[in-house]
């Protein structure tokens, strides 16, 4: 990954946690890693946990950012959702997988898919 797209990963995530605690999200972890990769945001929404992926792209030359969720990376954020409940003593009713898409330029656009897989 180059500079410009941790760059740009980086203010769309810090947009997405924003716009997420706007909303009344409690964040509990921020690029969580683990041998099977990274999840961007685990958040509180009420009684439900939620993971989010969070996909920014500066343009949409190579398709929109939430083109970006392919079967491979949805399978990889269920392992990953699995490996993160296993080291958190957390509570819920429900797990909940999001995706937030934002697209960065003159201006910012931002498009939050609740329950997206």
């Amino acid at each position: 990954m180059t500079n410009r797209n941790q760059l740009v990963g980086g203010l769309g995530e810090r947009v997405a946690c924003r716009y997420l605690v706007s909303q009344g999200l409690v964040l509990l972890d921020r690029n969580w890693r683990s041998r099977a990769g990274e999840l961007d945001v685990v958040a509180r929404d009420g009684a439900d946990l939620v993971f989010v992926e969070v996909k920014t792209r500066s343009s949409v030359r190579y398709g929109q950012p939430v083109e970006a969720i392919v079967p491979a990376k949805i399978r990889r954020m269920r392992t990953l959702a699995r490996m993160w409940l296993a080291d958190h003593d957390v509570r819920c009713e429900r797990i909940r997988f999001d995706v937030i898409s934002v697209l960065v330029g003159q201006s910012v656009a931002l498009q939050h898919l609740r329950g997206a897989f």
